[in-house]
Protein backbone atom coordinates (compact mmCIF):
# COMPACT_ATOMS: atom_id res chain seq x y z
CA UNK A 1 0.00 0.00 0.00
CA UNK A 2 1.33 3.43 -0.96
CA UNK A 3 2.26 5.79 1.87
CA UNK A 4 0.43 9.14 1.65
CA UNK A 5 2.00 12.40 2.83
CA UNK A 6 -0.43 15.09 3.96
CA UNK A 7 -1.12 17.85 3.24
CA UNK A 8 1.59 17.75 0.53
CA UNK A 9 -0.30 15.34 -1.74
CA UNK A 10 -3.33 17.62 -1.86
CA UNK A 11 -1.19 20.05 -3.87
CA UNK A 12 -0.99 22.79 -1.26
CA UNK A 13 1.65 25.47 -1.07
CA UNK A 14 4.19 24.42 1.54
CA UNK A 15 4.40 28.02 2.75
CA UNK A 16 0.78 27.97 3.92
CA UNK A 17 0.50 27.64 7.69
CA UNK A 18 -3.25 26.96 7.84
CA UNK A 19 -5.13 25.02 5.16
CA UNK A 20 -8.64 23.60 4.80
CA UNK A 21 -9.96 20.70 2.71
CA UNK A 22 -13.59 19.73 2.20
CA UNK A 23 -12.88 16.02 1.67
CA UNK A 24 -15.11 13.23 0.39
CA UNK A 25 -14.43 9.71 -0.90
CA UNK A 26 -16.40 6.85 -2.41
CA UNK A 27 -13.81 4.29 -1.26
CA UNK A 28 -13.05 2.76 2.12
CA UNK A 29 -9.44 2.59 3.32
CA UNK A 30 -8.02 0.35 6.03
CA UNK A 31 -4.83 1.11 7.97
CA UNK A 32 -3.58 3.48 5.28
CA UNK A 33 -0.04 4.60 6.09
CA UNK A 34 -0.13 8.38 6.53
CA UNK A 35 2.71 10.83 7.13
CA UNK A 36 1.32 14.08 8.55
CA UNK A 37 3.68 16.96 7.89
CA UNK A 38 1.34 19.31 9.75
CA UNK A 39 -0.99 19.00 12.70
CA UNK A 40 -4.63 18.48 11.81
CA UNK A 41 -8.18 18.77 13.10
CA UNK A 42 -10.36 16.23 11.30
CA UNK A 43 -14.06 17.09 11.52
CA UNK A 44 -15.91 13.89 10.62
CA UNK A 45 -19.18 14.48 8.73
CA UNK A 46 -20.20 11.04 7.40
CA UNK A 47 -18.74 7.57 7.99
CA UNK A 48 -16.37 6.26 10.64
CA UNK A 49 -12.69 6.94 11.28
CA UNK A 50 -9.94 5.18 13.21
CA UNK A 51 -6.39 6.44 13.72
CA UNK A 52 -3.45 4.62 15.29
CA UNK A 53 -0.37 6.51 16.48
CA UNK A 54 2.68 5.41 18.45
CA UNK A 55 0.93 5.84 21.81
CA UNK A 56 -2.77 6.12 21.07
CA UNK A 57 -5.59 4.61 19.01
CA UNK A 58 -9.00 6.23 18.61
CA UNK A 59 -12.19 5.41 16.72
CA UNK A 60 -14.89 8.01 16.12
CA UNK A 61 -18.33 8.43 14.55
CA UNK A 62 -19.80 11.74 13.31
CA UNK A 63 -20.66 12.73 16.89
CA UNK A 64 -16.94 13.48 17.44
CA UNK A 65 -13.90 15.07 15.77
CA UNK A 66 -10.19 14.54 16.37
CA UNK A 67 -7.08 16.67 16.81
CA UNK A 68 -3.84 14.98 15.69
CA UNK A 69 -0.18 15.80 16.03
CA UNK A 70 2.09 15.66 12.98
CA UNK A 71 3.87 12.32 12.49
CA UNK A 72 3.27 8.79 11.23
CA UNK A 73 -0.10 7.11 11.73
CA UNK A 74 -2.35 4.39 10.34
CA UNK A 75 -5.75 5.63 9.21
CA UNK A 76 -8.98 3.73 8.53
CA UNK A 77 -11.94 5.51 6.92
CA UNK A 78 -15.20 3.73 6.16
CA UNK A 79 -18.53 4.73 4.64
CA UNK A 80 -21.86 3.89 6.24
CA UNK A 81 -22.93 1.99 3.12
CA UNK A 82 -21.65 1.20 -0.38
CA UNK A 83 -23.86 3.92 -1.87
CA UNK A 84 -22.80 6.65 0.55
CA UNK A 85 -19.70 8.84 0.76
CA UNK A 86 -17.10 9.26 3.47
CA UNK A 87 -16.96 12.98 4.30
CA UNK A 88 -14.80 15.15 6.51
CA UNK A 89 -13.50 18.70 6.74
CA UNK A 90 -9.76 18.85 7.39
CA UNK A 91 -8.01 21.82 8.98
CA UNK A 92 -4.21 21.57 8.72
CA UNK A 93 -1.99 23.87 10.76
CA UNK A 94 1.76 24.23 11.19
CA UNK A 95 3.79 24.10 14.38
CA UNK A 96 4.63 27.76 13.81
CA UNK A 97 0.94 28.70 14.00
CA UNK A 98 0.58 26.62 17.13
CA UNK A 99 3.57 28.20 18.88
CA UNK A 100 2.37 31.69 17.94
CA UNK A 101 -1.00 30.92 19.51
CA UNK A 102 0.63 29.58 22.70
CA UNK A 103 2.72 32.76 23.03
CA UNK A 104 -0.43 34.87 22.79
CA UNK A 105 -2.23 32.65 25.28
CA UNK A 106 0.45 33.23 27.96
CA UNK A 107 -0.44 30.02 29.78
CA UNK A 108 2.06 27.74 31.52
CA UNK A 109 2.21 24.06 30.72
CA UNK A 110 1.23 21.60 33.43
CA UNK A 111 4.15 19.47 34.57
CA UNK A 112 1.82 16.49 35.04
CA UNK A 113 0.70 16.38 31.41
CA UNK A 114 0.72 12.96 29.76
CA UNK A 115 1.30 13.71 26.07
CA UNK A 116 -0.88 11.98 23.51
CA UNK A 117 -0.72 12.09 19.73
CA UNK A 118 -4.47 12.30 19.12
CA UNK A 119 -7.50 13.63 21.01
CA UNK A 120 -11.23 13.16 20.37
CA UNK A 121 -13.80 15.82 21.26
CA UNK A 122 -17.58 16.02 21.00
CA UNK A 123 -19.43 18.30 18.60
CA UNK A 124 -21.70 21.02 19.92
CA UNK A 125 -23.75 23.73 18.19
CA UNK A 126 -20.83 26.17 18.10
CA UNK A 127 -18.53 23.60 16.49
CA UNK A 128 -21.12 22.59 13.91
CA UNK A 129 -21.44 26.22 12.84
CA UNK A 130 -17.65 26.50 12.81
CA UNK A 131 -17.33 23.51 10.44
CA UNK A 132 -19.98 25.00 8.14
CA UNK A 133 -17.94 28.20 7.97
CA UNK A 134 -14.81 26.20 7.03
CA UNK A 135 -16.72 24.55 4.20
CA UNK A 136 -17.71 27.98 2.88
CA UNK A 137 -14.14 29.26 3.16
CA UNK A 138 -12.79 26.24 1.23
CA UNK A 139 -14.68 27.50 -1.83
CA UNK A 140 -13.00 30.91 -1.84
CA UNK A 141 -9.81 31.99 -3.58
CA UNK A 142 -6.51 30.93 -2.00
CA UNK A 143 -5.63 34.53 -1.13
CA UNK A 144 -8.85 35.09 0.78
CA UNK A 145 -8.66 31.61 2.35
CA UNK A 146 -5.22 32.30 3.79
CA UNK A 147 -6.31 35.47 5.58
CA UNK A 148 -9.57 34.04 6.90
CA UNK A 149 -8.11 30.72 8.05
CA UNK A 150 -5.55 32.38 10.29
CA UNK A 151 -8.44 34.00 12.12
CA UNK A 152 -10.49 30.77 12.14
CA UNK A 153 -7.53 28.82 13.55
CA UNK A 154 -7.28 31.19 16.50
CA UNK A 155 -11.05 31.03 16.96
CA UNK A 156 -11.20 27.22 17.20
CA UNK A 157 -8.16 27.05 19.48
CA UNK A 158 -9.57 29.64 21.87
CA UNK A 159 -12.86 27.76 21.99
CA UNK A 160 -11.29 24.32 22.56
CA UNK A 161 -9.01 25.67 25.30
CA UNK A 162 -12.02 27.23 27.01
CA UNK A 163 -13.89 23.90 26.83
CA UNK A 164 -11.11 21.35 27.45
CA UNK A 165 -8.09 23.16 28.89
CA UNK A 166 -4.57 23.45 27.46
CA UNK A 167 -3.19 19.90 27.78
CA UNK A 168 -4.10 18.92 24.22
CA UNK A 169 -2.31 21.97 22.80
CA UNK A 170 0.91 21.29 24.69
CA UNK A 171 0.75 17.62 23.67
CA UNK A 172 0.96 18.76 20.06
CA UNK A 173 4.20 20.61 20.77
CA UNK A 174 6.04 18.08 22.91
CA UNK A 175 9.16 16.80 21.21
CA UNK A 176 8.66 13.18 20.17
CA UNK A 177 12.06 12.79 18.50
CA UNK A 178 13.53 10.58 21.28
CA UNK A 179 13.72 7.46 19.14
CA UNK A 180 14.29 5.01 22.00
CA UNK A 181 11.38 6.38 24.02
CA UNK A 182 9.09 6.44 20.99
CA UNK A 183 10.04 2.89 20.01
CA UNK A 184 9.32 1.43 23.46
CA UNK A 185 6.09 3.45 23.77
CA UNK A 186 4.86 2.12 20.44
CA UNK A 187 5.58 -1.49 21.39
CA UNK A 188 4.06 -1.28 24.87
CA UNK A 189 0.87 0.31 23.54
CA UNK A 190 0.51 -2.17 20.67
CA UNK A 191 1.19 -5.53 22.31
CA UNK A 192 -2.47 -6.59 22.11
CA UNK A 193 -3.18 -5.04 18.72
CA UNK A 194 -3.26 -6.99 15.48
CA UNK A 195 -0.80 -4.70 13.71
CA UNK A 196 1.69 -6.30 11.35
CA UNK A 197 5.44 -5.83 11.74
CA UNK A 198 5.35 -3.59 8.67
CA UNK A 199 2.70 -1.36 10.26
CA UNK A 200 4.57 -1.19 13.57
CA UNK A 201 7.79 -0.34 11.76
CA UNK A 202 6.01 2.48 9.92
CA UNK A 203 4.69 3.95 13.19
CA UNK A 204 8.30 3.92 14.44
CA UNK A 205 9.50 5.48 11.17
CA UNK A 206 11.77 2.49 10.47
CA UNK A 207 12.25 -0.18 7.85
CA UNK A 208 11.10 -3.66 8.87
CA UNK A 209 14.69 -4.92 9.11
CA UNK A 210 15.72 -1.99 11.34
CA UNK A 211 12.60 -2.51 13.45
CA UNK A 212 13.46 -6.18 14.05
CA UNK A 213 17.04 -5.29 14.90
CA UNK A 214 15.98 -2.58 17.38
CA UNK A 215 13.36 -4.85 18.89
CA UNK A 216 15.85 -7.58 19.70
CA UNK A 217 18.19 -4.98 21.18
CA UNK A 218 15.54 -3.77 23.65
CA UNK A 219 13.61 -6.98 24.30
CA UNK A 220 16.25 -9.70 23.78
CA UNK A 221 13.95 -11.82 21.57
CA UNK A 222 12.24 -11.66 18.22
CA UNK A 223 9.11 -9.49 17.89
CA UNK A 224 7.04 -12.49 16.78
CA UNK A 225 7.91 -14.47 19.91
CA UNK A 226 7.50 -11.46 22.24
CA UNK A 227 4.07 -10.51 20.89
CA UNK A 228 2.93 -14.14 20.97
CA UNK A 229 3.88 -14.42 24.65
CA UNK A 230 2.10 -11.19 25.52
CA UNK A 231 -1.06 -12.31 23.75
CA UNK A 232 -1.00 -15.73 25.36
CA UNK A 233 -0.58 -14.10 28.78
CA UNK A 234 -3.62 -11.94 28.01
CA UNK A 235 -5.54 -15.03 26.88
CA UNK A 236 -4.62 -16.76 30.15
CA UNK A 237 -6.04 -13.80 32.06
CA UNK A 238 -9.28 -13.84 30.03
CA UNK A 239 -9.70 -17.57 30.60
CA UNK A 240 -9.33 -17.00 34.33
CA UNK A 241 -12.27 -14.56 34.03
CA UNK A 242 -14.53 -17.48 33.01
CA UNK A 243 -14.30 -16.84 29.27
CA UNK A 244 -14.27 -19.88 27.00
CA UNK A 245 -11.41 -20.66 24.56
CA UNK A 246 -13.75 -19.99 21.61
CA UNK A 247 -14.35 -16.47 22.99
CA UNK A 248 -10.66 -15.79 23.56
CA UNK A 249 -8.63 -17.06 20.60
CA UNK A 250 -9.41 -14.22 18.16
CA UNK A 251 -8.77 -11.54 20.77
CA UNK A 252 -5.42 -13.20 21.39
CA UNK A 253 -4.53 -12.70 17.72
CA UNK A 254 -5.20 -16.19 16.36
CA UNK A 255 -7.24 -17.00 13.29
CA UNK A 256 -8.59 -20.31 14.58
CA UNK A 257 -9.07 -22.20 17.81
CA UNK A 258 -6.75 -25.09 16.97
CA UNK A 259 -3.64 -22.93 16.41
CA UNK A 260 -4.43 -21.00 19.60
CA UNK A 261 -4.80 -24.22 21.59
CA UNK A 262 -1.50 -25.55 20.30
CA UNK A 263 0.40 -22.33 21.14
CA UNK A 264 -1.25 -22.13 24.57
CA UNK A 265 -0.29 -25.70 25.40
CA UNK A 266 3.30 -25.07 24.30
CA UNK A 267 3.54 -22.14 26.72
CA UNK A 268 1.50 -23.40 29.67
CA UNK A 269 1.68 -27.18 29.31
CA UNK A 270 -2.11 -27.64 29.11
CA UNK A 271 -4.79 -26.75 26.59
CA UNK A 272 -6.94 -23.64 27.15
CA UNK A 273 -9.82 -25.92 28.10
CA UNK A 274 -7.80 -27.19 31.08
CA UNK A 275 -6.05 -23.93 32.02
CA UNK A 276 -7.40 -23.98 35.60
CA UNK A 277 -5.11 -26.86 36.37
CA UNK A 278 -2.08 -24.56 36.05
Amino acid sequence: MKTITLPDEINFEKSQHVQVVDYSSSKDVSKQQIILNQNIISFLIEGTKEVIFDNEALSITPSKFIVMRSGNCLMTEKRISETSLYKSVLLFFSNEMLHNFIRKMESERSEAIEPKSVYAFDYDDFLKRFVDSLTDISKLSKTVQTKLLEVKFEEIMLYLVAQYGTDFIYSLTINSDDNAQKFIRTIENSHLSKLTLKELAFLCNMSVSTFKREFEKYYAESPIKWFQNKRLEHAHYLLSQEKSPSEVYFEAGYENLSSFSQAYKTKYGVTPKHHKTI
